[in-house]
């Protein structure tokens, strides 16, 4: 070799090695986007979202400026630096969209407004629900903002009015009476406050005047193209599955109802009804492994792109695609961000182990939305995937397939029956056996015809209709089977509310339990999951009673127990507009209180704010004995009647009206029902008014009680002087709604109990309220203050008497 020879080679090796180094270097992890990083602005997010009221704002922007910076320094303190940073990133955010959000002020006033209508209306028998962005031509405090809003038609129309005009993405102008989001309280129940926060929903309304509402553009936009593509799959299929293919082709969930979710609520499947995070993935594989496919049979094309980044790219533009089709509803943009990351990774040339895309994407959905954490999505899936990576090494063999698949069902399973417990209170014993027939079956046939139909409507309109034709064609028997298995009893578990350490515990369990075989101790983590699924139901003990007057909105519902027995009092109302509170707050309350039987249901008088939730309740839930007034057009099993009783566990109970024979005059029918424990009593008079009150004071001695649930929700023609002062309460409870059109409680009836020295309490601020009478006196437990956050607008202290 001659010595040019040589230094040609020694040049060659040495930019060889420096490449290589050059290599390692930038392959590296980054230690400020590593997991333990990741999990500590998750930590501070979180800590922040979960206070009860939001941080002072100076604190959070002095949180998040030092945390960015101790955060991105090398040293000790990176930790703690990402914690803070986590907290006060999402302090920021939170607190914006609180500022975004209609002012008490301005509440029940009615705006002129114009924007357009976002996402797919929901078309219903007498109304329409919609997602309205107001324009920068509205007033400041509703400019840009997002609202829900519904669309009723009149009392008296016979058809649909010009409401179903409303099409997905048109400009439209409104007149609009609106309100700050705010949902109901109660145990077991959604948090409307918490959806619309981590929605940036800023007020909710509906439509006045609907006469004056006009269309300024026609639809267009991405929203268009899915509503006219859900027409042409509706069209074309002519089966009742096309209410399916909709929701798996284009994320459109209008068609399910109630019974449907049910369904697929007893068989774990509702994660794969409509587009998922799931499904973007597999989108996103398919179509990388078409550019892989397209590079190997192109070699040349490798000579411009190496191949594996051009696989990322693609994957990237199909899970894009993905998400726009769903409309970018938000488990979909997150699965689009985490994509990203990973594709972000292959190209920089950095090193993408799982572990380590894993922390990218967590970081890149908190830094994009910090608010994401209060979704059940976001932890289901992060939480998903963390299993699996822990629990399942990477399988050698092709073979290894089904038992890799049949192990991250195991491992999904007790993994994430935690969460789905204190998420849902509930835990699908159907679900790993369904899943296990509906991933492959759905994913993996269904799916892609119903996108392959999509796609092809996309070319040209039409072509799509045999391959959703051919989806449903698919779908069908699985259905058929799900629906069988939802029936059997033990599908479903409803589990009651646990305790806040409860959850910590059981993961520790799981945990536990999915430590490597051989471990000496394993079944043991199973008592950790006892506070979780068998939590303290709090019932008092012989001779106690407890009641808990429900938040249902302007009607009634009231749950008394004993030591072994329930009762119902009333089921709340049911109204036009689709909202059924015996559906909504009567059941899932039972339920998170541990109920599965009730004992007695009196339905105080057939007024739809008291009885309109009984239907529900009673499709239900086993009921041995059911009362209303006789002559109310109810369906129960015995009238109500002055001075028939029982006796339940040492607490006595007894109707002190309507006598025999009293005609039905629905308030002044109401049953008053007096329950009488050695410590205290309880009355619950119902909608009674000043005239029932006049013949019920003729024995006054009757009417003593501790604890009222005032008459009438507190309207001026109830809570009579004579009567306040015959009961000596000491406590007053008002069930009205937020805001009600009937100014319920009227400010003279509250002075009046309290000025007979009662402590007044009402469902719109304490939300549900819980009582319990005991040898230690009376209890009082207000669930908002109880279960305070940031986003509910009203802050209560407990209280005890």
């Amino acid at each position: 070799m001659t010595a040019r020879t040589e230094a040609v080679a020694g040049i060659d090796a040495s930019a060889i090695a420096a490449s290589r180094r050059a290599w390692l270097l930038a392959g590296r992890p980054i230690p400020a986007a590593g997991l333990a990083c990741a999990a500590a602005v998750l930590g501070g997010a979180l800590a922040c979202l979960f206070l009860p009221a939001l941080a002072w704002a100076p604190l959070r922007w002095t949180c998040c400026l030092l945390g960015v910076l101790a955060w991105l320094w090398p040293g000790r303190l990176r930790l703690v630096g990402a914690l803070l940073f986590g907290f006060g990133w999402a302090g920021l955010h939170a607190g914006w969209a609180l500022a975004a959000q209609l002012p008490q002020a301005r509440e029940a006033r009615e705006a002129q407004v114009s924007g357009q209508v976002v996402g797919l209306p929901d078309h219903e028998a007498r109304r329409t629900r919609f997602q309205f962005r107001v324009d920068a031509r509205a007033p400041p405090p509703l400019r840009g903002r997002l609202l829900q809003l519904s669309w009723y038609d009149d009392y008296d129309a016979d058809r649909p009015g010009p409401r179903m005009a409303l099409k997905p993405g048109a400009h439209w102008s409104f007149q609009l009476r609106l309100r700050a989001p705010r949902g109901l309280s109660n145990p077991g129940g959604g948090d409307f406050g918490r959806y619309a926060l981590a929605q940036k929903i800023a007020a909710t309304g509906y439509v006045r005047a609907p006469q004056l509402a006009r269309e300024l553009a026609p639809a267009a936009g991405i929203d268009a193209w899915r509503g006219r593509v859900a027409a042409r799959i509706e069209a074309a299929v002519p089966s009742a599955s096309s209410r399916f293919v909709r929701a798996l082709a284009l994320g459109d969930t209008r068609g399910l109802d109630d019974a449907d979710w049910n369904v697929l609520r007893a068989v774990g499947l509702t994660h794969l009804i409509a587009i998922s995070g799931f499904h973007v993935g597999l989108v996103a594989g398919f179509a990388a492994w078409l550019a892989i496919a397209l590079w190997w049979l192109v070699p040349a094309l490798g000579r411009c792109w190496p191949r594996p980044q051009a696989a990322a790219v693609a994957a990237v533009l199909g899970a894009a695609g993905y998400a726009a089709v769903a409309g970018f509803a938000l488990p979909t943009v997150r699965t689009l961000l985490m994509i990203a990351v990973v594709a972000a990774a292959r190209l920089a040339r950095r090193a993408t182990g799982l572990w380590p895309a894993l922390a990218l994407a967590l970081l890149a959905v908190l830094l994009a939305d910090p608010l994401a954490v209060l979704q059940a999505g976001f932890w289901l899936s992060f939480a998903g995937v963390a299993w699996l990576l822990w629990c399942l090494p990477e399988q050698g063999g092709a073979g290894q397939w089904l038992r890799g698949f049949l192990s991250a069902q195991g491992v999904a399973t007790v993994g994430l029956l935690p969460l789905a417990a204190v998420l849902f209170n509930q835990a699908s014993l159907a679900g790993p056996l369904a899943n296990l027939l509906a991933i492959p079956w759905w994913s993996l046939v269904v799916v892609p015809l119903s996108l392959l139909g999509t796609g092809l409507e996309a070319l040209h309109a039409g072509a799509g209709g045999w391959a959703w034709r051919a989806a449903a064609a698919c779908f069908d028997p699985s259905w058929r089977l799900f629906a069988g298995m939802a029936e059997s009893p033990f599908a479903l578990w409803w589990l009651p509310e646990s305790r806040s350490h409860a959850l910590p515990l059981a993961l520790f369990g799981a945990f536990w339990l999915l430590l490597p075989r051989g471990l000496p101790g394993r079944p043991l983590a199973l008592l950790l999951w006892l506070p979780l699924l068998w939590p303290p139901r709090e019932l008092p003990g012989p001779g106690g009673v407890e009641l808990q007057v429900l938040d249902v909105g302007q009607g009634l519902a009231v749950v008394v127990r004993t030591a072994r027995h329930a009762l119902l009092y009333d089921a709340g109302p049911a109204v036009r507009d689709g909202y059924d509170a015996g559906e909504r707050a009567v059941l899932p309350a039972l339920r998170a209180l541990g109920v599965a039987r009730l004992d007695r249901v009196v339905v105080s008088h057939a007024d739809q704010d008291h009885a309109g939730g009984w239907p529900a309740v009673q499709a239900v839930v086993p009921v041995t004995l059911s009362l209303a007034p006789a002559g109310a057009p109810l369906a129960v099993d015995a009238p109500c009647l002055a001075g028939e009783g029982w006796s339940w566990d040492g607490v006595d109970f007894r109707f002190l009206h309507p006598p025999p024979h009293f005609p039905y005059l629905r308030n002044e029918a109401s049953c008053v029902l007096r329950i009488a424990s050695p410590h205290g009593a309880v009355l619950l008079p119902g909608d009674a008014g000043e005239v029932i009150e006049q013949r019920l004071l003729r024995e006054a001695r009757q009417l003593r009680a501790d604890v009222v649930v005032v008459p009438h929700h507190g309207s001026g023609g109830s809570s009579s002087a004579g009567f306040v002062a015959a009961t000596g309460a000491r406590l007053a409870l008002v069930a009205a709604g937020y805001g009600n059109r009937f100014g319920h409680p009227r400010a003279e009836v509250v002075e009046r109990w309290r000025r007979h020295g009662a402590e007044v309490l009402e469902t719109p601020r304490s939300g549900a309220i819980r009582v319990w009478l005991d040898e230690d006196g009376i209890a009082v437990r207000e669930r908002r203050a109880w279960k305070a956050r940031l986003w509910d607008p009203v802050e209560q202290e407990d209280s005890s008497l």
